[in-house]
């Protein structure tokens, strides 16, 4: 039975996983990593740590699953999205990558929001500009490093620098080039007018492909670091919220999943580009020509729930997950607000604070925890909610990140969305969903659609939601919305303060 690899390029780790034609797990490799912050509010990372941690889990896999490598036939990536990796002629770094979360192309974001005007960004980009999006990032760089600008050739997003690095060929994929902020969404390619504006050549952006596309092959130089195969299949693979679709079997109009990881995000599958007015939603291209993704983000997701078990010193997050499920709804009349990184959807607004609103002498450790998990799925009801009034309704949503390992986590998501959720088997959804797109394009499957009904369950269980609690969620929201607005104008005051 053929074998199939998917590479999971993250912000805080890779991942790669073996699976067989049925979406077994033959083996699983990881490495941990942490991100460069020179300044506040920067983010960086060295692209020789990512091929070194994922030279390192290939070979480590291809041990565990103890198959000769010829049984791989086909390779493929998901990928952290929006981040910039500029590259000389020789195909070398030019700098450290810029990341998506880091915040320092303010001063481009104003520039871009001002020539391309309101209408220009709802017709040519179709979402909010916003720091850590690879154009802003690259004008940056333009205006303050021009001793690295100048030596530019080409530039790629991260996950793409390892599929170079597997290849020799620079390429990307319709998805995540469409998180660049220089796609025209509409009709996935490089949009000539933004880059015109912004005065940016078009000759340094790569060819792009549907994410199960081959677009290359293991070098015989890649083979030798790797333990790969020279010649195994290479499909072009994808941003980390389209493949985390398809590891979940995502693949149909109107199939919506709601993940927390370090973010957070509610995705819908569409069928047509969808313009939000607000442009506090996301909109990309998808898997493939004809498909879009729209979807809402939370920045401080399962961030929230590591930063109060990293600070609380109260056990590990089992112990968490126990105060959760002990605790009532409402977490003693707590709210808290988890604005620990900015947020995105519904606020756009890298700034804003997080806050914890209710405290009073009865507050436990319990209320707290629960509070966490609680601010979150209220931060992700609002993603689902803007989704929802653009014309998208799931009538079920597909969990998955870690919170989906939470038992109480997931309970609370179901009561408040008043939705079922089901979870899938197979923890790493976005290296599964690679491990399928190889397979498509190494022939093992028709389609993505077929390789999902052949490779993707889902856990027995689906967590349902209780009318009483969903009420009483209604009320709670309400308040949480009203907090932010209550609040905001402190919150600002106090960022500022926090900084001066």
């Amino acid at each position: 039975m053929a074998l199939l690899m998917g590479i999971d390029l993250g912000t805080s780790g890779l991942k790669t996983i073996i699976i067989d034609e049925t979406g077994e797990v033959k083996a699983l490799s990881k490495r941990s990593y942490t991100f460069e912050s020179p300044r506040g509010g920067y983010a960086e990372h060295q692209p020789e740590a990512w091929w070194n941690a994922c030279k390192e889990t290939i070979r480590e896999a291809l041990s565990k699953c103890g198959s000769p490598a010829e049984e791989i036939v086909g390779v493929s990536f998901s990928g952290q999205m929006h981040g910039l990796v500029p590259l000389d002629g020789n195909l070398q770094p030019v700098r450290p990558a810029i990341l998506h979360c880091d915040a320092r192309s303010g001063k481009q974001v104003q520039q871009m929001r001002q020539l391309l005007g309101p209408d220009g960004i709802r017709s040519l980009v179709m979402n909010p500009v916003y720091t850590g999006f690879l154009l802003p990032s690259l004008l940056w760089v333009r205006e303050n490093e021009p001793e690295h600008f100048e030596k530019i050739r080409h530039v790629c997003l991260p996950k793409d620098y390892l599929k170079l690095k597997l290849t020799g060929e620079v390429s990307s994929d319709f998805s995540d080039a469409s998180a660049t902020l220089a796609f025209d969404i509409k009709q996935n390619r490089w949009s000539d007018t933004i880059l015109d504006l912004v005065k940016v050549p078009r000759s340094i952006f790569p060819e792009c492909f549907a994410t199960t596309e081959r677009v290359g092959t293991v070098s015989a130089e890649a083979a030798k670091e790797t333990g790969l195969k020279a010649g195994t299949i290479v499909a072009a693979g994808g941003g980390d919220q389209v493949m985390q679709g398809i590891g979940n079997g995502m693949v149909n109009v109107c199939d919506a999943t709601v993940n927390i990881g370090s973010s957070g995000q509610v995705s819908f599958q569409i069928d047509q580009p969808v313009l939000n007015p607000n442009l506090n939603t996301n909109m990309f291209c998808g898997y493939q020509q004809g498909r879009w993704i729209l979807f809402g983000a939370t920045m401080s997701a399962g961030l929230s729930l590591e930063w109060w078990h990293r600070n609380s010193g109260n056990g590990d997050y089992a112990a968490l997950d126990r105060e959760a499920e002990e605790t009532k709804p409402g977490s003693g009349g707590l709210l808290f607000l988890p604005y620990l990184n900015g947020e995105r959807t519904p606020h756009v607004d890298p700034d804003l604070s997080a806050a914890f609103l209710g405290l009073n002498i009865g507050t436990t450790h319990a209320h707290m925890s629960r509070a966490v998990m609680e601010g979150v799925a209220y931060s992700l009801m609002q993603c689902l909610e803007i989704c929802e009034g653009l014309g998208f309704h799931a009538t079920s949503l597909v969990a998955s990140g870690g919170a989906a390992r939470s038992k109480p986590w997931l309970q609370l998501q179901a009561d408040l969305y008043n939705k079922p959720l089901r979870v899938s088997k197979t923890q790493e959804q976005a290296g599964l969903g690679a491990a399928i797109a190889a397979g498509v394009g190494a022939g093992i499957y028709d389609d993505l659609k077929a390789g999902c009904q052949a490779a993707v369950q889902y856990r027995d269980e689906i967590v349902l939601p209780d009318a009483e609690r969903h009420e009483t969620y209604l009320q709670l929201y309400g308040l949480y919305k009203e907090a932010f607005f209550g609040n905001q104008r402190i919150l600002d005051q106090l960022t500022a303060f926090g900084r001066s």
